[in-house]
């Protein structure tokens, strides 16, 4: 039996908070090129095909800010949510200087394919887990590898993300954060707006409080750092929306 696209845990949870997660797992559909993409196990255990350990630092941290959290159910190399349909990187035909053999010849009817039984129904759940509280906040939660190919090593523990279109929350927490001794990027090390994603299709466009979190890979790489890392970030976020009055 096909697994379902996403998985929610405490719907019912109180908080305002909803934890996603876009890159839970490397999981590819057996309906999905057989299950295969085509690459080796050491790719798709690479950051190339999901965020490792993201998805038991979302699973810890909404259990301890009672939040909801939603989480995918696909690997990002089959299609990513966290892109917008238009955008050219939804299926990733070469990432960090790997081929994706069963997205190099992918058509216009296996994009719609995917995203009919994937990418949409995903989008539908979050948009609908996000409505069921009147003032929703959103924090996403992903992971960051410690070194891309043949690019200098990343020197932050914690990247902060956030819009130019909506900085409420995302400078108080790059703050807060600097303020616990953790080396953290400020809109590193990513760009903190991209058309059409998570964030900005669930959060920007409902005027909704949200943050980005990106974790160095390594220090949630075991559920004990996962724990670690959520017991550390709980407070912090809790505390940064209580301050801003939001």
């Amino acid at each position: 039996m096909t697994p379902p696209p996403f998985h929610i845990e405490g719907a019912t949870r109180p908080s305002r908070w909803l934890i996603t997660c876009d890159h839970a797992t490397n999981h590819v559909p057996d309906w999905v090129a057989d299950g295969d993409l085509g690459i080796q196990a050491s790719d798709m255990a690479r950051h190339i095909a999901f965020d490792p350990g993201a998805a038991g630092l979302t699973q810890k941290l909404a259990e301890l800010m009672d939040a909801p959290a939603i989480l995918s159910n696909f690997s990002r190399l089959v299609i990513d949510p966290n892109r917008g349909e238009d955008d050219p990187t939804l299926l990733m035909r070469l990432y960090d200087g790997t081929v994706i053999p069963a997205n190099k010849h992918a058509d216009a009817d296996e994009r719609e394919r995917r995203l009919t039984r994937l990418h949409r129904p995903y989008h539908a759940a979050l948009g609908e887990l996000a409505d069921t509280h009147p003032d929703r906040c959103i924090c996403a939660i992903h992971s960051f590898t410690p070194q891309l190919r043949g690019r200098p090593p990343r020197p932050w523990q914690i990247g902060i993300l956030y819009s130019h279109h909506d900085a409420r929350l995302g400078h108080a927490m790059v703050q807060a954060c600097r303020d616990q001794g953790w080396v953290t990027g400020e809109n590193q090390p990513y760009t903190g707006h991209l058309q059409g994603d998570s964030i900005d299709r669930h959060a920007l466009a409902h005027n909704r409080p949200n943050l980005l979190i990106e974790v160095r890979n390594d220090l949630i790489a075991t559920p004990e750092g996962q724990a670690e890392w959520a017991s550390r970030l709980a407070p912090v976020i809790a505390n940064t929306l209580a301050d801003s009055g939001l």
